[in-house]
Parts: structure tokens; C-alpha cells; sequence
């Protein structure tokens, strides 16, 4: 888009490019609002279609990271949307040609939970439990390995009718999309992290602009929230240099207490047989420092391997 053009949208509502399923639009909406109390600009939303949202595929089976992802920044490349909202764990590790991460804003409750009549501990020996996390896939099989694990794709509304069908005893999504889609009436227990170690940067935002545009990155900044954005830094160093995604078996986990910053983080075999879970903690400003030491130290006790073995199918 050429100067002029930019000075024209400036006096425009900004358009903030987002996928088009109910949470999707409904997260991007709270950062309109947001973003519309903090600076007075109006937002209006435009609504893309991703790859991901398209195919009917497994993540793992098309390359996961990204899927979500690389429709909105085509958007944003091309001038048709100024900023785009995403879910921080849909973000490939890598930086993005002309892409800048603006703002994380403030992070809501990030751990699982899972959905159904019962508790985990309840559910009767051999329950078909539904998730297409294989990092969920490798928990559930830890803590329950009676568990047959099916893998299932679709938006919330459609796995949780998969369990009042009676297709399914039980699925696994994140607590925090479905506060925001206000469905917190289907679950029947949130995962600790010392049960089930969360995706790196699950319950985050993440708002993307040009990386020319600093005027915007200024703008959007001003919603971005400092604690958040060293505890998902400190997580996806870790995917980064584990050179993971969405398809590997990875758990992570930062929170800042008494200005201190833990992170925890695991990998784990598909089979739920074995695995690594080690911590590291440090001052906030050494997040990425943390992750890349807590990451090598998995290697060194053979995460690569257990990434390795993939068996994601359902038994």
C-alpha cells in the first residue's frame, strides 16, 4: 500500500484481520474494544479463511505450525488488513519477512481442561477421550493409559457435541477459549500444570503488524502486557530451539512470582510411557536465556528422540 494510502485508512476505522470461527472473533473483538478504550481508535473486524480452517486434515498431517496463520499475514502484506490477531500458539517460532509481533496482551487462565460428565480420574476404564493436541495425546496417556485417545478436528461447538452424541466420553481443549466463548458450563475438571503441562503460549494473544508500520506497532503497544510477553517468550524459546511445533509432543509453562520467572517444560512419548519434565527459574528479563538453557538440557536427556516417535493414531 502506497504513503498516501495509509494517511487515507488513517482517519478510517483500523481493520484487524482475524479468522472467521466464533472464538476467533469473539477474542479479536475484546481486543478491539480494547485497544478502542486505550487509544480511541475504532476497529472494524475482517474476517479470513486459513488454510487450517479449511482442511479437514489433522494439524499434524499439514504441517501444523502456521496453518492458521500464513492466510492472515498474507493480508497483512498486501494492505487489506492493518493488524491481525492470533492465537500466540498458532505463531510459528520463526520470525516472519516483514512481520512484527506488536503487542501480547494480558494472558488469560492457560491450562486444559477437559470436558464432559466426569472427572478424569472418573471416567471408565477404556473411555474414548477426543483432542488433536499430541501433546495432550501423550499426557492423557501418562496419567491414564486405559485412555483410547481419538484424534478430532473442528471448532469447540462441534467436539463438545461429540461428547453429548456419545461419539466420545470426553475432550480436551483449552480453558480459556472456551470462557471466551462463554461454554464453561461443559467442564468437568482444568488440568494443573503438574498434571498437563500446557502448548507454549496457550491462553495468549498475539496481534501482528507490519514491521514497516511503526506508527501501528506504537499504537498496538499500548495493550501489550509485559509479564505475558517474558513467560511466552521464555516457552516458544524452548519450542525454537527444540525445533518443535504444534505436532510434537511439548508442554510448557512461565508464570513471574515474587520477580522471580519459572518455567517448566516436557516432552513426552505419544505412548504416555515416558517423560522429560525439568524447570529452570530466573529474573524475567533472561526469559529467552531461560528457555534456550531449560531446552538444551532436554536434549542432552534425549527429547529429540521422544519427538521422534510419532503415533498419534488412535488405539
Amino acid at each position: 500500500m502506497s504513503t498516501a494510502g495509509r494517511a487515507e485508512r488513517a482517519t478510517g476505522p483500523l481493520r484487524l484481520g482475524t479468522r472467521k470461527s466464533l472464538m476467533a472473533m469473539t477474542q479479536s473483538q475484546q481486543v478491539a474494544d480494547a485497544l478502542t478504550r486505550r487509544t480511541g481508535h475504532a476497529v472494524e473486524l475482517v474476517g479470513v479463511t486459513t488454510e487450517g480452517d479449511v482442511s479437514k486434515a489433522l494439524l499434524a498431517q499439514i504441517g501444523g505450525t502456521g496453518v492458521f496463520v500464513n492466510g492472515l499475514r498474507d493480508k497483512l502484506l498486501s494492505g487489506e488488513v492493518d493488524f491481525a490477531v492470533h492465537s500466540l500458539k498458532d505463531l510459528p517460532t520463526g520470525a516472519a519477512d516483514g512481520i512484527a509481533l506488536a503487542a501480547t496482551p494480558p494472558r488469560d487462565d492457560p491450562r486444559d481442561a477437559l470436558c464432559g460428565p466426569f472427572k478424569l480420574a472418573d471416567l471408565r476404564h477404556g473411555a474414548r477421550i477426543g483432542t488433536g493436541s499430541p501433546r495432550r495425546v501423550a499426557q492423557l496417556r501418562a496419567l491414564r493409559p486405559d485412555l483410547e485417545v481419538v484424534p478430532i478436528r473442528g471448532n469447540a461447538d462441534t467436539r463438545l457435541r461429540k461428547v453429548t452424541d456419545g461419539e466420545l466420553d470426553a475432550v480436551v481443549l483449552a480453558y480459556a477459549g472456551l470462557k471466551r466463548i462463554d461454554r464453561l458450563d461443559a467442564v468437568a475438571e482444568v488440568f494443573d500444570p503438574e498434571q498437563m503441562l500446557p502448548a507454549p503460549g496457550q491462553g495468549s494473544l498475539a496481534l501482528e503488524c507490519r514491521s514497516d508500520r511503526a506508527d501501528l506497532r506504537a499504537l498496538l503497544g499500548t495493550v501489550d502486557d509485559p509479564a505475558t510477553r517474558c513467560s511466552v517468550t521464555a516457552e516458544r524459546t524452548v519450542l525454537a530451539v527444540l525445533e518443535a511445533g504444534c505436532s510434537a509432543p511439548v508442554g510448557t509453562y512461565a508464570a513471574e512470582r515474587e520477580q522471580e520467572l519459572r518455567l517448566t517444560a516436557t516432552v513426552a512419548a505419544y505412548d504416555g510411557s515416558r517423560q522429560i519434565r525439568l524447570s529452570a527459574s530466573g529474573h524475567p528479563q533472561r526469559a529467552e536465556e531461560l528457555g534456550r538453557e531449560l531446552a538444551h538440557r532436554l536434549l542432552a536427556q534425549g527429547a529429540d528422540q521422544l519427538m521422534g516417535e510419532r503415533d498419534i493414531e488412535p488405539r
